[in-house]
């Protein structure tokens, strides 16, 4: 059930505690993605999920702009302080969960927001009469995941599955011209770069042009599958759990 598209009495009959809370992001991603892809894909992996759930899911509407200063120096990008977000995110949930939606998956597309998220769904669970959990999708692709880049291989493909026409195909080059093949300027073990202009032209970390729909299928059906464990063990978690002795 997708909130945007149902009427409040279809939403009352909605007989589940289990909901997701797609975050995204505004912001750049190479010249040949859209700003959106963040909120996109995490849109996408929710719904699909969801689709395949064998119990009722709600499907809030994403929060399309998270921790995103990094990218600053790009235009087009948003960006909210962590404070913020978390408190946006925060709100949502309550409010989801004052229906009786109470058991929430945040599920994430933005690397930017994990800190962020980890930090208010464990306030959430301390505090508040929901339990939350955090879900980012490019972490649960099995070895896919070690590619994750940025308008790279994994985030191109599952675009080029899911809303092929927002590739710029002929771009694809360019892309991996002005891109970076890792995400910092590393001294050791410490990464001197704040913004992502410091180490990629164009924006882009990874190889865009080994991405394919066929991968973004794939990439898809590995982190619904690793949602919809989430969700059976989120529908059924005490939200306060006590270990006893």
């Amino acid at each position: 059930m997708h909130l945007e598209s149902e009427t409040w009495t279809d939403a009352e009959a909605a007989e589940t505690n289990l909901a997701a809370l797609p975050v995204g992001s505004t912001e750049q991603h190479g010249p040949h993605a859209p700003l959106g892809t963040d909120t996109l894909t995490s849109e996408s992996v929710a719904a699909a999920a969801a689709d395949r759930y064998d119990d009722p899911v709600v499907v809030a509407p994403a929060v399309p702009v998270g921790v995103a200063e990094e990218h600053r120096r790009f235009s087009g990008t948003l960006w909210t302080s962590e404070s913020t977000f978390r408190a946006y995110v925060r709100d949502v949930v309550r409010s989801l969960a004052s229906h009786g939606w109470d058991r929430v998956v945040v599920v994430n597309g933005h690397g930017g927001n994990v800190a962020a998220l980890r930090e208010v769904t464990a306030r959430i669970v301390r505090h508040d009469d929901a339990y939350a959990a955090p879900f980012t999708w490019f972490d649960e692709v099995g070895e896919h995941a070690a590619e994750m880049g940025h308008g790279g291989p994994l985030e191109t493909s599952l675009l080029r599955h899911v809303d092929p026409d927002v590739v710029r195909e002929d771009r694809l080059e360019d892309a991996a011209d002005g891109g970076s093949d890792r995400w910092g300027d590393w001294q050791g073990r410490v990464n001197l770069a704040v913004d992502s202009d410091e180490f990629t032209e164009n924006g882009v970390v990874g190889d865009p042009r080994e991405s394919s729909a066929a991968r973004g299928e794939e990439l898809l059906d590995l982190s619904a599958a690793a949602l919809c464990e989430l969700f059976d063990a989120v529908r059924e978690r005490d939200p306060r759990p006590r270990v006893d002795g």
